[in-house]
């Protein structure tokens, strides 16, 4: 693994290849990323990559990395001015946004490339691997019991139904559909569920809304929900 000095020239070089990698990974797919087109994009010359890089290899496992470092820090941002209890909705609506489905150069690298992973060397799945445990991590951290077992399936659930509805919405050729699938997806975990579950809750708030939920369960009906689709840009 070639290491540079924190802070030095070489090491801002590296970080312009990486950030040229990662968008062209998240552009082109694994299999798309060219050393030359790379070092063209970061306004280098081919030449000198390997003064960076042992491989090409190394350089789509550090890229896989960058990517979902960029992707986490996005969301991390997103929760971060968010209103108190509504943290796990703003990640769910930022994820979802219009802006995410129509830039996936910037945006998750799991779902813009995530089918090629398993075809990647070792080291490339590996990088991949600990950015979606971060992504799953992110999300299980909004909820109050979270370091448990429960609330760790259940964001491993709410990280799946986020990738899977952001490919369907970018791959239909319908908006109008693209935008039913994140809404669906919108529903089952952001402001839009019907029982939403966020933050301690009074024990007379809780119950007024637990008895609200189980009037809508009778009834057959949902509560209200805004739009949550925002045209966010992810960058």
């Amino acid at each position: 693994m070639t290491t540079v000095k924190a802070g030095s020239k070489k090491e801002e070089t590296r970080e312009r290849i990486l950030r040229a990698a990662a968008r062209a990974i998240r552009k082109h797919g694994y299999e798309g990323v060219g050393v030359a087109d790379v070092m063209k994009e970061a306004g280098l010359t081919h030449g000198g990559f390997y003064a960076h890089f042992e491989s090409r290899d190394a350089l789509l496992a550090a890229a896989a990395d960058q990517a979902g470092a960029e992707s986490i820090e996005y969301l991390t941002r997103a929760i971060a001015v968010a209103k108190p209890g509504q943290e796990l909705q703003a990640l769910v609506d930022t994820y979802l946004s219009d802006g995410h489905v129509a830039a996936p150069e910037q945006g998750c690298a799991v779902a813009a490339a995530g089918s090629e992973v398993p075809r990647q060397q070792a080291e490339v799945r590996r990088a991949a691997s600990r950015r979606i445990k971060d992504f799953i991590g992110l999300i299980e951290r909004q909820f109050p019991e979270w370091g448990k077992s429960a609330a760790h399936d259940k964001a491993m659930g709410i990280a799946a139904t986020l990738v899977g509805a952001l490919v369907l919405a970018r791959a239909v050729d319908d908006a109008q559909l693209s935008h039913r699938i994140r809404k669906a997806a919108s529903y089952e975990y952001g402001s839009s569920h019907p029982c939403p579950a966020r933050g301690a809750d009074r024990p007379d708030a809780a119950a007024a809304r637990n008895a609200e939920c189980s009037h809508h369960a009778r009834a057959g009906g949902r509560r209200p929900r805004r739009n949550l689709l925002h045209r966010q840009a992810w960058h």
